[in-house]
């Protein structure tokens, strides 16, 4: 028999478990009181101690704020704080280690935003407080970790999720603070420290909010150095991380590059790749609904967020009621002149035939000009000389399919729309969009067999059904949040549990006899 349980049911599994040996050996006078509980907890804990005692203190004075000038000594801080962690620290202590890095960054989202806004120039300032609201809201703690037990007979074993150690996170310029946050609830949940490499372009951002962190798991009385990173991030930097003996696990938000340098270290890695997230629309769909979710997901943070809406598959018999309703609810439509100057300076033509940016395809005529990537749309219709009396969230315009704006992961708010003859062209084109990635898919659809053939075809790791993208991750739907979406290596979205090793404890008939 195999059940889920948790610590709390623990001891009432080992009673049974007594209970039964007993009457097996038919010893009627034996009784429970005779065996030492707690050692019997000890040994199915694999040597993890749970007593009020165990729970260590660190000054909240001291200095170290988890940021090195050296790759090498920020590993060494974080193995050390491990060490100790692991040692001295229960489930509940990391439950309160958790609650108080959720409690400090809802009370300085506001200004961890603008922060994050400043120094990256990507996206929109209340859309990084939101997703930090989100982050510190719906990450996973310890109720992510489940133990499972199996009884009878023969005796008791326990499957418990253990900690890896030391983890190395790449983090991406898209959500840098927010992934740095996301990583290490989850981590610390599952009992690891972490060491990070920032991108670049968030650096000063990301070293305060880590100094942040550990201040705050120090003054709830954790070990300082759980969380680290390095001050100036580099590519020498990320190597060592990659290569480091007592890097015991990677974790890498990016593209398929750095998804693929991960794979090579030989260790225990987790990538979370790129995407380029198609929706369709169909002719039984609610089409105002589906024109308002688009728009929410597609504007959202100026569509950097991976998981966005990219393109438009819409059957043509509803497609001029979804342009219609778009253009009422944020979008502006361009025409071909104006397509033509946004192509002139947000694209940049592929002479050199290099790979950039999300893929590793040299042979694509476009990559997308970094210097536009996450901007407002309003910075768009000001550079071709534009003016509007309304509200501008999201540019449209009708493509075909081989269009650069329908192929590349484009991350400006910018959205084309490909007209269709029916549901089944719509997705042979948008499977072929998605390049594989088995990243995010949305369909806009009131026919459960259409639903059906979509999600079955596309094979993404996140697949929204009548609404934005925004819902594939917790916002506006239910179930938990992630900044990393493990597509490529399979965990789908990361939580505690993702960071953890099973261990299998057992205690045979044969080792514990009551006499």
């Amino acid at each position: 028999m195999k059940v889920n349980i948790t610590e709390m049911d623990l001891q009432r599994i080992v009673e049974q478990v007594i209970e039964n040996i007993s009457k097996t050996e038919n010893t009627k006078e034996a009784k429970i009181s005779d065996v030492n509980i707690e050692t019997l907890k000890e040994i199915n804990m694999a040597g993890s101690k749970i007593s009020a005692e165990s729970t260590a203190y660190t000054s909240p004075t001291d200095s170290i704020t988890g940021v090195f000038e050296d790759m090498g000594q920020a590993i060494e801080a974080a193995d050390k704080a491990q060490k100790n962690f692991a040692k001295n620290y229960n489930v509940q202590d990391r439950e309160r280690i958790i609650k108080a890095i959720r409690e400090v960054v809802l009370d300085n989202k506001e200004s961890l935003g603008r922060m994050v806004y400043e120094e990256t120039k990507l996206g929109r300032y209340e859309h990084k407080v939101a997703k930090l609201e989100l982050t510190a809201t719906k990450t996973p703690g310890t109720e992510d970790l489940t133990t499972e037990a199996f009884s009878g007979d023969n005796g008791l074993t326990i499957v418990e999720q253990g900690p890896f150690g030391v983890i190395g996170a790449v983090t991406p310029v898209t959500n840098p603070i927010e992934t740095i946050i996301c990583n290490s609830i989850g981590m610390i949940a599952a009992g690891n420290s972490v060491v990070f490499n920032v991108h670049p372009s968030s650096k000063k951002s990301c070293a305060n909010v880590v100094e942040l962190l550990n201040k705050t798991v120090s003054k709830a009385g954790g070990p300082t150095n759980l969380i680290n990173m390095v001050k100036d991030p580099t590519m020498d930097t990320l190597s060592l991380l990659t290569s480091h003996p007592k890097i015991r696990m990677l974790v890498g938000t990016g593209g398929p590059g750095l998804v693929k340098t991960l794979l090579q270290s030989g260790k225990k890695a987790i990538g979370a790749g790129a995407g380029n997230p198609p929706v369709i629309v169909d002719e039984t769909a609610d089409i105002e609904h589906a024109a308002k979710e688009i728009i929410k997901g597609a504007s959202f943070d100026n569509n950097i967020l991976c998981i966005a809406e990219k393109e438009v598959f819409v059957v043509d018999k509803v497609a001029d009621d979804l342009i219609f309703h778009m253009l009422n609810n944020g979008a502006y439509m361009l025409s071909k002149k104006e397509l033509e100057m946004v192509m002139s300076f947000a694209l940049e033509e592929n002479v050199n035939s290099v790979a950039r940016g999300c893929s590793l395809d040299n042979k694509r005529e476009w990559h997308v000009a970094k210097e536009w990537v996450g901007k407002d749309a309003k910075l768009f219709l000001e550079k071709m000389g534009v003016t509007v009396d309304k509200k501008v969230e999201l540019l449209i315009f009708e493509a075909d399919f081989n269009h650069p704006f329908v192929q590349l992961e484009q991350m400006m708010p910018v959205m084309p729309i490909v007209r269709v003859k029916n549901v089944d062209e719509a997705i042979d084109l948008a499977v072929e969009a998605e390049h594989g990635n088995r990243h995010t898919a949305m369909m806009h659809s009131r026919n459960i067999d259409n639903l059906t053939k979509f999600a079955k075809a596309i094979g993404t790791t996140i697949f929204v059904k009548n609404a934005s993208s925004l819902a594939g991750v917790g916002a506006d739907g239910e179930g938990y949040t992630t900044m990393s979406i493990a597509g490529p290596t399979g965990e789908g979205l990361t939580s505690a549990k993702n960071f953890t090793r099973k261990r299998r404890c057992v205690l045979a008939e044969g080792g514990f006899r009551i006499i």
